[in-house]
């Protein structure tokens, strides 16, 4: 039975403190041990009756005279210390998902037994040193051209189909150029891997956000601006606050959203090479961050700063491949959901439209989100045969993207539903939901 002072999990502040970050990640416990005693208070003896180890095992280790090395040790450590499984290279620990989010988790289709078990993962040290194998070999170019376009393959597959499924690949990815950069390189190289390992950092800890688990992605979001800072690349660190920002946003944080696109922009500001299409976008999470606050004023002033910034795009700006994506129909649609955010739905209803008729159909996440974004503006006008048509079409991308976002913007149109839900049209959209979206845990239906 747990003991009553034992904490849930370890200070936020520490988790995402890059020293326990790069601790965890070689799994040094001596330092990560003397950062929990110093930053979160527990001490030694504490450690040890937490993590099943005699206290002289945990003083050795502290000392530097003995490593921990076996995995039901690691485990103990995680489960003990509450340090989320995948900063020490395991499985998702089962205390991991809050408990506020535990029922709007998809259910996981469960695998079939293997012939032979396979362990949850592998060891740290066995890894290592095949890693080190590889990072003896040379390292070229078309070696980093061949990283990146793996990485327009995660950002195709995420939009598609959400990013539950290559977060895998995506972290594995991760650990192999982490250790790449463990070598000496040319800095035309050695630069080039930091900013592929902060874009693949960047990228686990937006499919952590895109399933709502927040402390996941804000610890990975805040590697990612170490990775950046390495090489000064205050355009990605914007970029990586910009994503931290509308973080905020779903966690009803707006003061933190503010807070962290203002450091975005200053950030990109102080770039010569920010582009016009950067510093756009900026200005729209900005906006976002103002219309959850409910500040009208400043909200359009965001607005009309995007676009002005958007006017000044040239085909020959060199955009980095990660804003690309905000082209005319997502600047469009952004604008509809700011205006939406703080309840001008006539205005947002045509602009959310308009960007849905335009938006590519590879898209799924995006045109399912768009798509109840329009169907509750509608609503709010009394539009309810509108707004029913339109979320039972936006079902269909909704069921083949893995995408707790989607989910909660589906449960939210639900139930501003509530006072229709007898009505016929009302009824139809739950028939469809019913058949689209089997009931699960946590399902936004009977």
């Amino acid at each position: 039975m747990p003991e009553p002072d034992r904490p849930q999990e370890l200070p936020a502040r520490l988790l995402t403190d890059p020293d326990m970050i790069n601790a965890c990640r070689v799994r040094d416990f001596a330092r990560i041990f003397r950062l929990v005693k110093t930053r979160a208070g527990i001490y030694p003896s504490m450690i040890a009756r937490r993590c099943e180890l005699t206290p002289s095992r945990v003083g050795e280790v502290i000392a530097g005279r003995r490593q921990l090395l076996h995995m039901d040790v690691v485990e103990r450590i995680a489960d003990g210390l509450r340090i989320p499984g995948h900063m020490l290279g395991l499985a998702r620990r089962t205390w991991e998902t809050p408990q506020a989010l535990a029922v709007t988790e998809r259910e996981t289709p469960q695998a079939p037994e293997p012939q032979q078990p396979i362990p949850a993962s592998l060891p740290g040290p066995d890894v290592d040193s095949i890693l080190a194998l590889t990072t003896r070999t040379n390292l070229s170019a078309a070696t980093l051209e061949a990283f990146r376009s793996s990485i327009e393959d995660y950002r195709r597959r995420d939009d598609q189909h959400g990013g539950e499924a290559l977060r895998p690949a995506v972290v594995g990815q991760l650990r192999y150029v982490v250790g790449l950069l463990k070598e000496t390189r040319p800095a035309a190289i050695q630069n080039g891997l930091y900013g592929i390992a902060a874009e693949l950092a960047r990228l686990t800890g937006w499919t952590y956000f895109d399933a709502r688990q927040y402390n996941q992605a804000r610890a990975y979001f805040t590697e990612a601006l170490q990775l950046a800072k390495a090489i000064d690349d205050r355009q990605f660190m914007a970029n990586v606050l910009a994503c931290m920002s509308l973080q905020a946003t779903y966690q009803d944080k707006p003061a933190d959203s503010l807070a962290l696109v203002t450091a975005a922009q200053d950030q990109a500001r102080s770039s010569i090479a920010t582009t016009p299409r950067v510093l756009s976008m900026l200005s729209m999470r900005e906006a976002f961050a103002h219309a959850t606050l409910g500040s009208q004023t400043s909200t359009h002033r965001a607005i009309t700063e995007a676009h002005r910034q958007f006017e000044q795009i040239q085909a020959s700006d060199p955009d980095p491949s990660w804003v690309v994506y905000f082209d005319e129909p997502k600047l469009i649609v952004d604008t509809g959901i700011a205006h939406g955010r703080l309840g001008e739905a006539a205005t947002a209803e045509p602009l959310i439209a308009d960007a849905l008729r335009r938006e590519a159909h590879t898209n799924q996440r995006g045109r399912a989100f768009h798509a109840f974004w329009l169907a509750r503006t509608q609503l709010d006008q009394g539009k309810l045969d509108q707004a029913c048509h339109t979320a039972t079409q936006a079902l269909g991308p909704a069921s083949a993207v893995a995408s707790e976002r989607v989910s909660g913007h589906l449960r939210e149109f639900y139930d501003q539903l509530a006072p229709h839900r007898q009505e016929p049209v009302a009824l139809a959209f739950e028939a469809r939901l019913r058949e689209l979206l089997p009931p699960v845990s946590g399902s936004p239906h009977p």
